[in-house]
């Protein structure tokens, strides 16, 4: 029994931390853009025990974290005994650099397994399922809703997929949109949602932005309003800011990718005179089996 997944990644351009002791209640608000290079999850499954996971062919301890979660949470609620596990990854983007490939790696679990094994899931249950998992393992809150739901994404309420809610820039589909990112190294998400002094700042500056992008829905106006939050929370790195001030000068807008030491911007062309980037579209639908 096989089956594999993609699950495109995504950028938050600006967020507001939205605490509760219910991991499925607990998330975030605000906005970022969904690109069409993301995670190719596979998954086997047969008779007998055993769970190995690989990333691009290799194994890889630090990663399969959050992969480890998603089915120790599984597990709780399903048989899973007697079976063999094995998953491989296929990561187009580099891995801790403000793209959400964490929540890649666990939709494409948790989906991959429920549909393999015929679980009594929803769509919405086996993603939930991703999300518990992001919150537990302090990677994330709000890429899971976000990849699912493709574009620009607004997060309107905090959640999992099914409780939190969601809306998105209305685009031409038949113009490509670039995503231009020049990646200075990696940022661990938890550092940054779980210290209180960052967390104050980026609540007290992401809560009114999504209102301003509500009222001006246009992909320049998400991109200077993540500018404005990067700069006034204190995250971007000086080499960062350097980039995105060149970005800035050939395209729609640039800021920085929440949380990674990425600068990312959204552009007409994928002309740049930036070098070493990576260039990819934006991705108006959600994750899809293969």
């Amino acid at each position: 029994m096989k089956c594999s997944v993609f699950v495109p990644s995504h950028i938050t351009g600006f967020f507001e931390i939205i605490d509760h002791e219910n991991p499925l209640k607990k998330g975030s608000r605000g906005a970022g853009v969904v690109m069409d290079k993301g995670v190719i999850t596979k998954i086997k499954i047969k008779d007998g025990n055993g769970l190995n996971i690989k990333i691009n062919g290799k194994n890889d301890p630090y990663n399969v974290t959050i992969t480890k979660k998603v089915i120790e949470i599984m597990k709780k609620d399903f048989n899973l005994d007697n079976k063999k596990i094995e998953i491989e990854h296929d990561v187009q983007l580099p891995i801790g650099a403000g793209f959400g490939t964490s929540a890649a790696f666990a939709i494409g679990t948790a989906l991959c397994i429920s549909k393999t094994l015929k679980l009594p899931l929803t769509f919405n249950k086996a993603v939930q399922i991703a999300h518990i998992g992001e919150v537990k393992m302090k990677s994330g809150l709000g890429d899971v809703i976000a990849e699912i739901n493709g574009g620009i994404t607004l997060r309107l309420k905090e959640g999992a997929p099914g409780i939190g809610i969601t809306d998105k820039l209305v685009l031409d589909e038949s113009e490509d949109l670039f995503v231009i990112s020049k990646i200075f190294g990696e940022i661990k998400t938890s550092d940054i949602i779980g210290d209180p002094f960052y967390k104050d700042k980026i609540n007290f500056m992401g809560k009114n932005l999504l209102l301003k992008l509500i009222n001006n829905p246009t992909p320049q106006n998400f991109m200077n309003l993540s500018r404005k939050f990067a700069e006034n929370t204190g995250l971007m790195s000086k080499e960062v800011l350097e980039t995105v001030k060149i970005f800035e000068e050939e395209t729609l807008g640039a800021s920085m990718a929440m949380l990674g030491n990425t600068a990312f911007s959204i552009s007409n062309t994928p002309d740049t005179s930036v070098e070493n980037v990576i260039i990819s579209k934006i991705y108006h639908d959600g994750c899809k089996f293969l």
